[in-house]
């Protein structure tokens, strides 16, 4: 502490005009050296440091303009997706709507095929029956004639006697002859 003390002490005794030289005191010449760096970097710095600050300040409008460039395109971008998205929404109402339309029209569809198809079944089953009771009729009636058949046949057998009998062949026999006159 003594030697700043005494540095400020001795600054008072300075003989102003003895020579030109080299100052050694440290504290003395200190702020002159420093008034004049700080002068010469202002001076010629100032151009430098003027450039430096345009160009980072070119550098951040250009970051600027390419943002909003990108922001605008991402921008652009994004309604055409949102336009997108819209299409494909109303493709996929129209896809929703005509799906249960054609699942409706498919149920009916089968609806009605199924009612056609129960039909046919009641179609054939009436054939069926028709033909089986057509079937059933003519067996009775081919009993029936069997029955009246060897009924008359009995009666006949009954009531025929062996002259009856062979005048009933001869007559055959005669109508037998002259169908085969008449063929030939």
């Amino acid at each position: 502490m003594k030697n700043v003390t005494d540095s400020f002490l001795s600054l008072g005794h300075w003989p102003f005009a003895r020579s030109f030289g080299f100052n050694t005191d440290i504290l003395a010449t200190n702020p002159i050296n420093l008034s004049v760096v700080i002068g010469v970097l202002i001076f010629f710095g100032k151009g430098v440091l003027n450039d430096l600050l345009d160009n980072r300040k070119q550098r951040i409008l250009n970051t600027i303009r390419n943002s909003e460039e990108l922001r605008g395109g991402a921008i652009e971008q994004l309604e055409r997706a949102r336009a997108r998205l819209r299409e494909v929404e109303t493709e996929a109402d129209q896809f929703r709507v005509n799906g249960y339309s054609e699942i409706e029209q498919e149920k009916w569809n089968l609806i009605n095929s199924t009612y056609k198809t129960l039909e046919q079944l009641e179609n054939y089953k009436n054939e069926t029956l028709q033909f089986e009771q057509q079937r059933a009729i003519n067996q009775v009636r081919q009993r029936v004639f069997q029955q009246a058949l060897q009924g008359a046949l009995g009666t006949l057998n009954s009531c025929l006697d062996n002259e009856l009998h062979l005048r009933t062949i001869s007559a055959n026999i005669g109508m037998l002859a002259v169908m085969k006159e008449i063929t030939d």
